[in-house]
């Protein structure tokens, strides 16, 4: 009931919203819309249309703005949009306000005129930050960090510390962790919040310190970072370079960020499509991103096809073997699935190490031979009962028996071999797995029927 209570307040407000953006009670508007949460307002502000974001533009603050864009949830390629309706130097001083990382975040999405031109106009301070940051790697630490973060000297005291940070803390974007470094700038160490409140003024920060500091490379890759924050538990991670300078850090909401961006990248791929979290408008965008994998899945039903062809004559003598075709394809197709996902599913979250990739194979090759073994003599006895053929049953029993220990390995394998070749394992998709389950169950379910055919006859 409460939940039904607060959805009603919730949309009475929204409606309460509109109302006083399009007849223009400015007075009425800010003072209900700045009392929002930044995501609350920025849900807001993504059902608007044309007209009404314009004017919102008109009785909002560019730092205002900022809190929103921070918040948006929306296709990459919609943030040009959006900016383009905004005076450009109105666009810029947002930016600006935004945190540096999520600045860059926007700004990877237009064209490099584009990012030169809010650049331009920007101020040379945030300028040069957001600069900095354009030129790591994408999809690594330094992409994601942020260099708006309280940094200290290990030689000075607990109350000089204090003094920077209440001086600092309201540019920064977290500071529940106050990171240390040297003289020359390299970390060295950390402190928490409460550590430093709790510490004698007098004390000198090496004395209270934390030296033993878990960092990553600014090169890292974003998914390791991702693990990195997840295994300890963090707030903030910092990021370093080669010699361990502190550069910045990465904060806990861009590693969920990580997460969800990465879990919906691996999602498209197992499924076959290009990017399954961006919902298309046309039918032709739809299909531009789907139809390169479907062409070369039609190839591939192709070579299976003409598979079948090569053994003509087994069909037209025992015409019976036919039915099972989709039975014996289809369970290597769904046990091959399986296995992808344990094993995708194993390297995305780092819980198959190296030493361990022959003891998953090991399994996976148990367990086709135990699920192998039970659905081959469970569809031996049932096609002898439905049949009375003995040797029909043992055919199609034996065929089943060995399609799902090889398809099992070949689930498990493909992506562990990708892994190794330092392509994404999840481009071994469920619809690419099957198709090539198929192809190795025909063979293998032919190929026993043209061997023991006088039997069969």
């Amino acid at each position: 009931m409460n939940e039904v209570t607060e959805l009603t307040n919730e949309k009475w407000i929204r409606e309460q919203l509109v109302y006083a953006l399009n007849n223009n009670d400015i007075e009425t508007f800010r003072h209900e819309f700045l009392d929002m949460h930044t995501y609350d307002q920025a849900q807001f502000y993504e059902e608007l249309d044309d007209m009404q974001r314009s004017y919102l533009y008109e009785i909002l603050s560019p730092k205002e703005m900022a809190g929103i864009f921070e918040n948006l949830e929306i296709p990459e390629e919609d943030y040009q949009t959006l900016l383009s309706e905004m005076h450009p130097t109105f666009a810029a001083d947002m930016l600006s306000e935004m945190y540096a990382d999520d600045a860059v975040d926007v700004l990877n999405e237009l064209d490099k005129e584009q990012v030169a031109s809010y650049l331009t106009i920007m101020d040379d301070e945030s300028a040069k930050e957001i600069k900095d940051l354009l030129h790591y790697e994408e999809y690594t630490a330094g992409s994601i960090m942020t260099t708006e973060f309280v940094a200290i000297h290990a030689h000075q005291t607990v109350h000089s510390a204090m003094q920077i940070l209440r001086k600092e803390a309201p540019e920064a974007e977290t500071i529940y962790y106050v990171f240390v470094v040297d003289e020359d700038k390299k970390l060295v160490g950390v402190i928490s919040l409460r550590d430093l409140i709790v510490a004698d003024e007098d004390t000198m920060i090496h004395e209270v310190m934390s030296d033993r500091v878990v960092s990553v490379s600014v090169a890292e890759d974003q998914e390791e970072v991702a693990r990195t924050m997840r295994d300890y538990n963090f707030l903030a991670l910092p990021v370093v370079d080669f010699q361990h300078h502190l550069l910045g850090i990465i904060t806990v909401d861009d590693v969920i960020d990580v997460i969800d961006e990465e879990a919906s990248d691996d999602y498209s791929k197992l499924a076959g499509i290009s990017d399954v979290d961006t919902v298309d408008k046309t039918p032709f965008s739809a299909a531009k991103k789907r139809l390169p994998w479907l062409v070369i899945l039609l190839f591939l039903g192709m070579m299976t096809a003409s598979l079948i062809g090569q053994f003509e004559d087994t069909l037209n003598q025992v015409a019976i073997l036919a039915v099972f075709i989709p039975l014996i394809a289809g369970m290597a197709g769904n046990t091959g699935t399986q296995a992808l996902a344990v094993a995708v599913r194993g390297l995305a979250t780092g819980e198959v190490a190296e030493e361990s990739k022959w003891k998953l194979i090991g399994r996976e090759a148990g367990t086709g031979f135990i699920t192998g073994g039970s659905c081959g003599v469970l569809v031996t006895l049932i096609v002898y009962i439905w049949q009375g053929d003995i040797f029909l049953g043992l055919l199609v029993g034996v065929s089943i028996f060995v399609t799902l220990i090889v398809a099992t390995l070949a689930g498990s394998f493909v992506p562990l071999l990708m892994d190794r070749l330092n392509i994404d394992p999840a481009v071994a998709s469920g619809p690419f797995i099957t198709t090539i389950n198929d192809l190795i169950s025909i063979l293998i379910y032919f190929g026993l029927a043209t061997m023991f055919m006088s039997y069969l006859q």
